[in-house]
């Protein structure tokens, strides 16, 4: 094979570093980065390529972190919003022909009980009993269809519902089994549109109900959304409403969160007493810790986003074969430059730094792109889609920028290593012969 001379010595002023005059020096970064910077500008379209990896990689890595951690972070707002120190009673369950029907089938939770805990809980601060159904709700010619909450008025501060417009319900309202309804922001938005509901009557499957309030819009939560539901007083509801003598469940706030332990002792021992049981019968009830729920939804989180990392990082271990593999093509095409370089005094060690350099050049560079890849792609996902974005709830944080630029750099001189021992243990006559 025929060489230009001419192409030659330009490609040798490309790739070798200047010369050196007096005593031999090694190779040094700057040096290395700058020759490698110009063989990538040489070949701009195969150094794209090699490195596409390298972004694809950084990038999902942060995408996917950042959708990870938001949706960790969305669901334990979602825990929180339905309020502090929350402890959730439910009914056991019924059983037929020894047969369960699941938990929350037995009707064994009554009135009489909430007060009971009231009495003998001290790590208690409120509780409230609640019924649930559903029913259609009407104002002239508008209609929905919502579910119905049956609580005490401390339903609204226990699940941290604060009151937008109006009032809530008052105690004197559950003793008459009042026919006043507490409206979320949804209902109020579909039947009123922007008049102002308070004092007016809507109809609840048929019977007459006075609006006295409307809740503050909390938006969508992935649980069961209080905008998209009516609050009456529990004895309204139980009697003329779903015709029922028993208890959905109990909602019940512990003084601290450091007493949410201690109250859920209480309330299993008292619950256990008050339904006759003997010591060595099974609770009837089954008690929901929030933060027991919010501790398993963290870890649920935590594998999710762990998971998601996982998958990015097999793209930026692929982008990182590339690399080798574009570097042992380069070391095969560079042959005779090898045995020149050694021709004139370079060692080992310099041709093995050069092409790590190289690689590591490739790693670096692709993985700053990756990065801003990767944000912008966070950034537009994080949007609402009002904005034209998706509206998915990420959390784009430094921790995952940087370990996902550090493991490219990594991956750039893990990968390098080999094509760099390749070249510098190249015999400089024999390279000299190739052509």
């Amino acid at each position: 094979m025929s060489v230009n001379p001419f192409l030659m010595e330009r490609s040798l002023d490309l790739v070798l570093p200047p010369p050196i005059i007096g005593k031999r020096r090694g190779i040094s970064f700057l040096e290395g980065f700058r020759v490698a910077i110009q063989g990538l500008m040489a070949n701009k379209l195969r150094s794209f390529l090699t490195m596409l990896g390298v972004i694809i990689g950084v990038s999902a890595v942060i995408v996917m972190i950042s959708l990870g951690q938001g949706a960790g972070q969305a669901t334990r707002q979602a825990i929180q919003r339905l309020g502090t120190n929350v402890l959730t009673v439910m009914p056991g369950s019924l059983m037929m022909g020894g047969v369960s029907q699941g938990l929350g089938s037995a009707q064994n939770l009554k009135l009489e009980d909430v007060d009971f805990l009231l009495k003998t809980c001290p790590s208690v601060k409120a509780a409230t009993p609640e019924v649930r159904g559903s029913a259609t709700v009407k104002f002239r010619n508008q209609n929905t269809r919502t579910s119905v909450v049956g609580a005490w008025p401390e339903y609204f501060e226990i699940r941290n519902l604060p009151i937008a417009s109006g009032k809530a319900f008052n105690k004197d309202d559950v003793r008459r089994r009042a026919k006043v309804v507490v409206i979320g922001d949804n209902v109020r938005e579909t039947l009123f549109g922007a008049t102002d509901p308070i004092g007016k009557y809507i109809k609840l499957n048929g019977q007459s109900f006075k609006v006295v309030g409307v809740t503050q819009k909390r938006g969508a939560s992935g649980f069961r959304s209080p905008d998209d539901q009516v609050t009456i007083p529990v004895t309204t509801a139980m009697r003329r409403v779903f015709g029922m003598d028993y208890l959905n469940s109990i909602s019940v706030q512990a003084v601290s969160e450091e007493k949410m332990n201690e109250a859920q002792t209480e309330v299993e021992q008292a619950l256990a007493k008050a339904h006759k049981l003997g010591p060595n019968e099974e609770p009837d009830v089954r008690i929901f810790n929030q933060a027991d729920i919010t501790e398993s939804a963290a870890q649920q989180s935590k594998f999710l986003t762990m998971l998601l990392a996982g998958i990015a990082l097999v793209s930026l271990v692929v982008g990182g074969i590339g690399i080798m593999n574009i570097m042992l093509v380069s070391v095969t095409e560079r042959t005779r430059e090898i045995g020149i370089r050694k021709a004139i005094g370079a060692k080992q060690r310099d041709i093995l730094y050069q092409f790590i350099i190289e690689s590591m050049t490739l790693s670096v560079v692709g993985g700053l792109i990756g990065i801003a890849l990767g944000v912008g792609v966070s950034l537009w996902m994080g949007r609402p889609a009002s904005s034209g974005g998706l509206g998915f709830p990420m959390m784009l944080t430094m921790p995952p920028i940087l370990v996902s630029f550090s493991f490219s750099v990594l991956v750039g001189m893990f990968f390098g290593i080999y094509p760099a021992v390749k070249a510098s243990r190249l015999d400089p006559i024999e390279a000299l012969r190739y052509e």
